[in-house]
C-alpha cells in the first residue's frame, strides 16, 4: 500500500492494493475516466454469412455513443463458420485506420472519419477511400484467427477520438460531446485519448454481451503500440476481459518508465500530450516521483492471462523494460498460486517464453504487429480460451 502496509492475501489485494492502483494510475497517468452505467443502444448494419470465401460470417454493428447518436463506434467482426460450436471466444482490438483497411474485403463499411494518414494512397486529406482497403492487412491476421476458431472484433480508433493534438479545441473532441450529454462537467483531470480509447473497448464489450454468437466471457483484448497501451488499461478497469495481450506498447504501456530508456515520459507528453491525464506531465524527468509504474499495471491483468511482446528494433518501446513489467508483475500473480517468470532477463529473439498463464516473446524486426506475433497470441489462446477449430 501507499502508507507501506504489505499486501499478503489475495483478498487485500483485491480489496484494498488493487482499488488503490486503479485510482493512482487514472489520477496521475491516464486522468480519471467517467464510465457509464448503462450500455449503449446498437444497430446491426450489415450481415455475411459468406464471407471471406465461405469461412466466416461478416457483421457490422453501430454503437450510439451519443445521445443525438451523431456519434458512433462501428464494430466490424468476423466469426468463424463451421466450428460446430457456438457461441466463440473472441480477439477485440482497436484499429489505426478504419475498419476497411484491416483486410481487403469489399463488403467492410468505410470509415468517414478523418485519420492520419494524409499523405498515403487510398487516403485523401486523411479521409479514406477505396484505395485504403487492406493498408493495414498486415497487421491483421484474419484469416489466422478465423482459422483457429475465434472470432475477432475491432474499431477505428478515431470513430473515440481522433489522434491529433488539438483534437480537445474542435467540435468533433470526445469531452466536447460527452460532458454535455452526461450534464457533468470535466472536473480537474480529465482522461487522455487512451483513457477513452479503452473506454470504447469496453463499450465494444457491451456488445457483445448481447450477441448471441460471441462468447463474452472469453474475450482477448489486444492492441500494438499507443492502442496497446489502450488494451492494457482497458483490461486493467474491466475485468470482464478474460486476457490481455500487449503489443510493443511502451511507455506508458508494458515498459518501465524508471528505466528512463528510449521514449520517457517528457518525450511522450511533448510528442503526444492529448494521450494521457494532464498530471502525467508533471513527472518529465522525474520518474522516480511517480507514485505508480507499469509492472503494477500488469498486476492489475492478474488472474487472468497476460501476453506482452516486443521487438528487437523497437528500442524506443524498450523491450527489456516490457519483460521487465511482465517479470515484476509476478508477486500478485503469485498470490493467485500462479507460476511467474524467475529470469530477470529477457529471452533471446523469437524464443517464447511461458509460465503458467503469463507469456512473452521479443521478435526480430521493427515497431509492428506481425503474423509472427499473432500467430503466438492464438497459440497462447489456444491454453486459455480453447476455442474449438472450424471444420474443413
Amino acid at each position: 500500500m501507499q502508507n507501506g502496509k504489505a499486501i499478503t492475501n489475495v483478498k487485500q489485494w483485491e480489496n484494498e492494493r488493487r482499488p488503490e492502483l486503479l485510482s493512482l494510475f487514472a489520477e496521475h497517468v491516464y486522468g480519471k475516466s467517467r464510465p457509464d452505467g448503462k450500455k449503449l443502444p446498437y444497430k446491426i448494419t450489415s450481415v455475411n454469412k459468406n464471407a471471406l470465401g465461405g469461412t466466416a460470417t461478416r457483421k457490422e454493428v453501430t454503437l450510439y455513443l451519443s445521445e443525438d447518436r451523431s456519434k458512433t463506434l462501428n464494430i466490424l467482426i468476423y466469426l468463424p463458420n463451421n466450428t460446430g460450436k457456438k457461441p466463440v471466444p473472441m480477439f477485440m482490438g482497436l484499429n489505426f485506420a478504419g475498419n476497411q483497411a484491416i483486410h481487403p474485403d469489399t463488403g467492410i463499411t468505410i470509415t468517414k472519419n478523418w485519420t492520419r494518414f494524409e499523405n498515403q494512397p487510398g487516403f485523401v486529406n486523411g479521409i479514406a477511400g477505396e484505395g485504403s482497403r487492406g493498408f493495414y492487412a498486415s497487421r491483421w491476421a484474419v484469416e489466422l484467427i478465423i482459422s483457429r476458431g475465434y472470432g475477432l472484433a475491432t474499431m477505428y480508433y478515431g470513430d473515440l477520438q481522433a489522434d491529433r493534438k488539438d483534437i480537445d479545441s474542435l467540435p468533433e473532441s470526445f469531452h466536447a460531446w460527452y460532458y454535455k450529454d452526461k450534464k457533468i462537467k470535466a472536473g480537474d483531470n480529465p482522461w487522455g485519448a487512451i483513457g477513452i480509447w479503452a473506454w470504447g473497448l469496453s463499450r465494444a464489450l457491451d456488445y457483445l454481451e448481447e450477441d448471441p454468437d460471441v462468447d463474452a466471457k472469453r474475450v482477448a483484448v489486444v492492441g500494438h503500440s499507443r492502442l496497446g497501451k489502450s488494451a492494457l488499461w482497458a483490461a486493467a478497469q474491466d475485468q470482464r476481459f478474460a486476457m490481455a495481450i500487449s503489443n510493443n506498447s511502451g511507455e506508458g504501456g508494458a515498459a518501465i518508465t524508471r528505466r528512463k530508456f528510449g521514449e520517457t515520459i517528457k518525450i511522450i507528453n511533448t510528442s503526444f500530450p492529448h494521450w494521457f491525464g494532464a498530471r502525467f506531465k508533471e513527472y518529465a524527468d522525474k520518474e522516480n516521483d511517480l507514485p505508480v509504474d507499469f509492472h503494477e499495471m500488469m498486476a492489475l491483468i492478474a488472474p487472468r492471462p497476460l501476453y506482452v511482446a516486443s521487438a528487437s528494433e523497437d528500442l524506443w518501446a524498450d523491450p527489456k523494460g516490457e519483460y521487465l513489467s511482465a517479470y515484476h508483475a509476478g508477486p500478485v500473480f503469485q498470490l493467485y498460486g500462479l507460476k511467474t517468470f524467475t529470469n530477470p532477463q529477457p529471452p533471446a529473439i523469437e524464443q517464447p517464453i511461458q509460465a503458467g498463464i503469463i507469456g512473452y516473446h521479443i521478435r526480430k524486426g521493427k515497431h509492428d504487429i506481425t503474423k509472427y506475433d499473432w500467430e503466438r497470441y492464438v497459440d497462447f489462446a489456444d491454453q486459455q480460451l480453447k476455442a474449438v477449430k472450424p471444420k474443413k
